[in-house]
């Protein structure tokens, strides 16, 4: 039986693995997957590394990846699993944007309980334990000190900073509703991708929304939001990264974005 902080270790560990191979990697090739986003030879490989890191150290515990899926073939979330996305942002990372980033997650069925973002051309890193609260660090820092993160306590929409990736809000039924909540905020910036959710949980950015996410895109992010103080639900209110489409906030406007979107 392994303690949270031995599996969030592990994940550090992960995440050093990863960072070594995207970060420095300067030959790759990019291709098309069938639903026409771009992956590269990058992806497969830290994909693949972190999959065998599993496998050596934690053998009784499955994996999901965006790349190659379950190793145990099942779409069924029961048990210890691990879920990860190699890189988050490879649009970034292919033309040399450096918000792009690898997320680990581990859950036990639907219950979060690590996740770590890392993202080494940022040189931050963001990880928490269930229980252990959140923190974030500059992973180029010889000492890696972690600093504890909790979200704002920003009460009032009027004051709010909203983060999303894209206008691609108007093409769903929210549209008008992710509309009116921009004009409802302080400030609105596409930060983008892991980034957005990140800032919610380090109390920089109150709100991030995004209409149509995977499971791999959100499995990471959830336990950090949460164990930084703030709430991580789909667009219908479900907890946690399986609604396909999240909503980050601070809690205290969780309800309001809700009822706008």
């Amino acid at each position: 039986m392994t303690s949270p902080r031995d599996d969030l270790e592990l994940a550090m560990h992960m995440a050093d693995i990863a960072d070594a191979r995207s970060f420095s990697h300067r030959n790759f090739h990019t291709t098309t997957k069938p639903d026409m986003t771009p992956v590269t030879n990058v992806d497969h490989e830290v994909e693949e590394s972190l999959r065998q890191c599993v496998s050596d150290y934690r053998p009784n515990d499955t994996f999901y990846g965006e790349e190659f899926g379950a190793n145990d073939g099942s779409k069924e979330f029961t048990g210890r699993r691990w879920i990860v996305d190699p890189i988050d942002g490879t649009k970034n990372f292919v033309r040399g944007v450096p918000v792009f980033a690898t997320l680990i997650g581990l859950y036990d069925g639907s219950t979060p309980l690590l996740g770590v973002v890392s993202a080494p051309a940022l040189g931050r890193r963001w990880g928490a334990a269930r229980g252990e609260g959140a923190f974030a660090m500059n992973s180029l820092a010889a000492l890696g000190i972690r600093t504890p993160i909790t979200v704002s306590g920003v009460g009032d929409l009027s004051s709010a900073s909203l983060s999303y990736s894209s206008l691609s809000w108007l093409k769903t039924k929210q549209g008008q509703g992710f509309l009116d909540l921009c004009e409802s905020v302080w400030r609105t910036r596409a930060y983008g991708d892991f980034w957005s959710y990140m800032m919610v949980a380090e109390g920089v950015v109150d709100i991030a929304c995004e209409p149509e996410l995977e499971l791999y895109d959100m499995a990471a992010l959830v336990p950090i939001v949460q164990e930084a103080g703030g709430t991580f639900t789909s667009l219908e209110g479900q907890p946690g990264p399986f609604g396909g489409n999240a909503v980050a906030t601070n809690t205290a406007l969780h309800d309001a974005v809700l009822n706008m979107l």
